[in-house]
């Protein structure tokens, strides 16, 4: 049974939510562009994006009185790069509640090590919980249902089991993409196949408050049907898309950018957070509540 939803077996313990509210009062997130919300543009404010945990941050706010936020991720870093630059300035702000996740940009990349990965990651996750803060971990999504990442499996299931051993070690509280079957759908990611859209966002800010066993009113929300394609009308959006997206992402490789060279953290103090929508989601034309 997941926690904070009703059990459908009529054998089992009625469900009984938490009574008092969650304990976090300060919340930084830190990472890549899975964290800066890439792929859930606010609408109305051009260049400013939302994501799972802008999500999280306003469910936990509208529950407490003194809560503030602080997202310190930029999209394209390597999880050397997330370690120099932000795990100290997230320390600063002396957290209780830290997201982290890193090492996704590492391990797609071709030859990318899971396992060098880890050693930079526990590294960092000793340091952010040194002083009591509770820290959230993040698998990697299972990518047998996408066939641009397919490859990459293995590699993302040895990262995961590095994950969870290191979360074992230190206590953290891990964010289960691999299990989060939901979001396993093209129709939850953006046109670059590669972010997620608001509605994969959103299922991962579910995904992370039931981890943290936080109440809430976000409704699962469904996506609309997948459009009939032929295939050459499917070969050529295939055409589109690696123009658009795959030429300019090896481009850029090669000339050793990367697409956050001039971002700055998006949110880099810790602030009180605007709910956006309490109890339900303003982006529901992308799909429906169920």
């Amino acid at each position: 049974m997941r926690r904070n939803e009703p059990p459908n077996d009529d054998h089992r313990a009625p469900y009984v939510p938490n009574e008092v509210a969650h304990p976090w009062r300060r919340m930084v997130a830190i990472g890549d562009s899975f964290t800066e919300g890439i792929g859930d543009p606010i609408p109305g404010s051009p260049g400013e994006h939302r994501g799972w945990a802008d999500r999280v941050a306003e469910v936990l706010g509208a529950q407490v009185d003194d809560f503030a936020y602080a997202n310190l991720a930029v999209r394209g870093k390597l999880i050397g790069q997330i370690v120099a630059d932000q795990v100290e300035p997230a320390l600063a702000l002396n957290p209780d509640l830290v997201t982290f996740s890193a090492g996704g940009n590492d391990v797609i990349r071709p030859g990318g090590d899971p396992d060098a990965v880890a050693a930079q990651f526990e590294d960092a996750v000793v340091r952010l919980s040194s002083r009591g803060a509770t820290v959230v971990v993040f698998t990697g999504i299972d990518t047998d249902f996408t066939p641009v990442f397919r490859g990459i499996r293995g590699r993302v299931a040895i990262y995961n089991e590095n994950i969870r051993a290191i979360a074992d070690r230190h206590d953290c509280i891990v964010a289960d993409q691999w299990a989060l079957k939901e979001v396993q759908d093209m129709r939850f990611f953006d046109d670059d196949r590669l972010h997620y859209n608001s509605l994969g966002h959103h299922e991962v800010a579910r995904m992370v408050l039931r981890a943290l066993n936080v109440p809430n009113d976000l409704r699962p929300m469904q996506p609309d049907p997948l459009p009939s394609l032929t295939w050459r009308e499917a070969r050529g959006n295939d055409i589109v898309w690696a123009r658009q997206y795959l030429v300019p992402w090896v481009l850029r490789r090669l000339r050793h950018q990367s697409s956050g060279d001039e971002i700055v953290a998006k949110r880099p103090d810790a602030l009180p957070i605007v709910t956006l929508a309490p109890g339900a989601d303003f982006d529901a034309p992308r799909g429906h509540s169920v």
